[in-house]
């Protein structure tokens, strides 16, 4: 009996080499090597070739008509803002997230809505029929128009899509799906790649919007093969705990709208509701003032948010003083704390420093910086800061306050909400004074520390 001929095929690019290496030889990839049965069949070129569409060979840039086509709403306010305005004809998304934490109830919501004005096709491959009527039930959805399609083979679903033609569909998920030209088990590189790759074609040639749902790892990035990322045209992650309430999902690639764009929902007994004011959830209501409590002025997408910063700084009981962030880039934080050591004096070697970002929220950009360190100096001190100071700017590690975008935007946020004192970079500092909102630029992070002793002074 022949030997069954083996592969070794790359978890992060999906790249085959005939023997294992620690290292793969396409992305360079560390220990991403994984070994399965050789496809029979092969994965030809002609099924990867031309994905956007057929091509006529090369045209002059300058010769090419722009054109854009009209978005498509999907009825879901928070939906189209992360989307960059609504679904995009042709276009390709992909959603990942935790299990339970509500992609088919939101993509069933909007579906339910879109099949008033479009022809909508639901393929799921993970429930029943009845299974999707049952939540559809449970949710008060009454989607007259939409059709079901339980099935994961590709090819049927090829032909479903192509014989009925609907404008937009949704494929639940494209982990179970497999290809009958590959031998491999669903879930595998080389179906999830194969799979993703015909479905996007035909996306692609016939216009039609395509919405993947994908499965998530332990470590939260997209299960399957990394090129499953590059070829779709927007990329969306639900954040926030499945134990809270509020959901957040954040655009972390779209080729028709802002990247990081962040929409925010709030799960009810009738499916996710979008929250028109989403700062609001990110504010804690204290009754009185407390120390190591700041507001930050960030910026999601087009979207500014104010932010909530809490810090925890307490005597350490072990030779080697803890370092915990939540929501916030763990190495920053002593990377900051090291800059407060030196550029303030403020002493914290000796200290625990807890810091979290209220609401869930992930903050990654290095706006963040200034108010972190307010945050932590208050409660290193037991001073709680002016009740309606914000603050926002990115700090040096020659402790100078750098600019943040956007800053216009941010400060008439703040003023928006009700806050009547902001702390900035010099280098953001406008040039008209907006009414009611007392500004203080600052430019190193010295002068932040003594500016803000002073208003405690000053209340």
């Amino acid at each position: 009996m022949a030997k069954t001929k083996s592969v070794f095929t790359c978890s992060d690019c999906g790249g085959q080499t005939p023997r294992w290496q620690g290292q793969c030889p396409h992305c360079s990839a560390w220990n991403t090597l994984v070994e399965g049965p050789a496809e029979q069949g092969g994965t030809s070129r002609h099924r990867y070739a031309s994905i956007a569409g057929t091509s006529s060979g090369p045209r002059v840039l300058a010769e090419i008509q722009p054109r854009e086509s009209p978005r498509v709403p999907t009825g879901i306010d928070e939906f189209d803002r992360v989307l960059g305005g609504g679904l995009v004809p042709g276009g390709v998304v992909l959603i990942g997230g935790d299990p339970g934490i509500g992609k088919s109830t939101l993509l069933l919501q909007a579906l339910s809505v879109l099949a008033d004005r479009l022809p909508t096709l639901y393929v799921t491959g993970e429930e029943s029929a009845e299974q999707v009527a049952l939540r559809a039930q449970r949710l008060q959805l009454i989607p007259g128009g939409l059709q079901i399609l339980p099935e994961i083979s590709l090819e049927r679903i090829l032909g479903v899509l192509t014989e009925t033609k609907p404008k937009v569909a949704v494929i639940d998920s494209i982990q179970t799906v497999y290809s009958e030209n590959l031998q491999s088990a669903p879930g595998s590189v080389g179906q999830v790649r194969e799979c993703a790759a015909q479905l996007t074609r035909h996306a692609k040639q016939q216009g039609v919007t395509l919405i993947m749902v994908g499965h998530v790892t332990k470590d939260g990035a997209l299960a399957g093969p990394r090129v499953l990322e590059h070829i779709v045209d927007t990329v969306l992650y639900f954040e926030g705990d499945t134990h809270s309430t509020f959901r957040l999902i954040r655009a972390f690639k779209n080729r028709f709208g802002a990247v990081n764009e962040l929409g925010v929902f709030a799960m009810t007994d009738r499916g996710l509701r979008g929250v028109s004011n989403p700062s609001a959830i990110f504010l804690s209501q204290h009754s009185q003032q407390v120390s190591g409590s700041c507001i930050l002025v960030t910026q999601e997408g087009t979207r500014p948010l104010l932010v909530e910063i809490q810090a925890l700084v307490d005597s350490a009981h072990s030779p080697s003083p803890r370092r915990l962030s939540v929501g916030l880039e763990q190495n920053r934080l002593a990377m900051l704390l090291a800059v407060l050591h030196r550029h303030a004096g403020v002493v914290c070697f000796d200290q625990d420093v807890f810091v979290n970002a209220v609401g869930g929220v992930k903050i990654s950009e290095p706006a963040a910086d200034l108010p972190v360190l307010l945050a932590i100096v208050s409660s290193l001190r037991n001073e709680p800061l002016p009740r309606r100071l914000a603050a926002f700017g990115e700090v040096g590690l020659a402790g100078e306050i750098r600019p943040a975008p956007r800053g216009q935007e941010r400060l008439r946020e703040a003023a928006k909400l009700g806050f009547d004192t902001v702390l900035i970079p010099a280098a953001n500092a406008p040039k008209q004074s907006l009414p009611g909102l007392n500004v203080i630029a600052v430019e190193r992070l010295d002068d932040a520390l003594a500016r803000v002793r002073e208003l405690d002074n000053a209340d």
